[in-house]
């Protein structure tokens, strides 16, 4: 079975290799990413999914291998890289200022200033309120610090930063990890939005359910290497799980 997809990737990660201390973490891994697409990454601790993913958001040096952005490749050292690239992560930690507000924690060493050089709080604000509309119109809490918000609105605080940032490519890692129904269906909601503004989503995540839900494509890796690549609406929970397991590759992966 062939990747459904046509049309340039907007990332290509092709044959990436990397080891830590003669151990090779990624072995030879391809994956591919398109516009308006969320893949999920799964496989069990240490199946190497986290530590490819890093090599794009710029956490890790490929030891081998390439990558392409819209085509083109380039080479991502540092995270400022993959920041060039508009590439942003989201980690499960969220690393948010919880002593601040979502506005300032939007514009986190990136403040707008007015023309006096003075911070411009109204402005950012202002500028939250049009993003937080777009993503998620349920957001009200402005003036609070972001410690007070539930885990889905950090949450959506962390993904309309990237967002305003002009991410094209997401990486979300566990992004409905410590939340629940109710919330992990807005984060379900936002992922939505995000897909059908064009942007590509990369999913790590251990929970099927959540892949089920939420992917058009799984990539599972298995010590390494990756098992397959599967279209979500083609396989079962069953199928994916004798992925991770087992390593065994149902007749639908490619």
């Amino acid at each position: 079975m062939s990747n459904p997809n046509t049309g340039t990737p907007l990332v290509e990660l092709r044959d990436i290799s990397i080891a830590f201390g003669g151990i090779k973490a990624v072995d030879h891994v391809s994956v591919d990413l398109h516009p308006g697409e969320v893949v999920g990454l799964l496989g069990h601790n240490g199946a190497g999914k986290s530590t490819l993913i890093k090599c794009l958001s710029g956490a890790y040096r490929k030891d081998a291998g390439q990558i392409f952005i819209n085509g083109e490749e380039v080479e991502i050292s540092d995270p400022r890289d993959a920041r060039s690239h508009n590439i942003e992560t989201i980690y499960q930690t969220l690393a948010l200022a919880d002593n601040l507000d979502a506005a300032s924690n939007l514009f986190l060493g990136r403040e707008l200033v007015n023309n006096f050089g003075f911070v411009d709080e109204t402005r950012m604000e202002a500028e939250t309120r049009k993003i937080m509309g777009r993503l998620n119109p349920n957001f009200k809490k402005f003036n609070v610090p972001v410690s007070a918000l539930s885990g889905g609105q950090r949450q959506s605080v962390a993904i309309a930063r990237a967002v305003y940032f002009n991410a094209k490519i997401l990486i979300m890692d566990e992004p409905t990890a410590a939340l629940g129904p109710h919330e992990t269906q807005m984060v379900a909601e936002l992922v939505q939005e995000l897909k059908a503004q064009g942007l590509g989503i990369f999913l790590i995540e251990h929970d099927i359910h959540s892949v089920m839900k939420l992917c058009d494509r799984a990539v599972v890796m298995k010590n390494g290497q990756r098992v397959g690549t599967v279209n979500v609406k083609d396989v079962t929970d069953d199928d994916i799980l004798g992925m991770i397991i087992m390593g065994k590759k149902p007749p639908q992966a490619y």
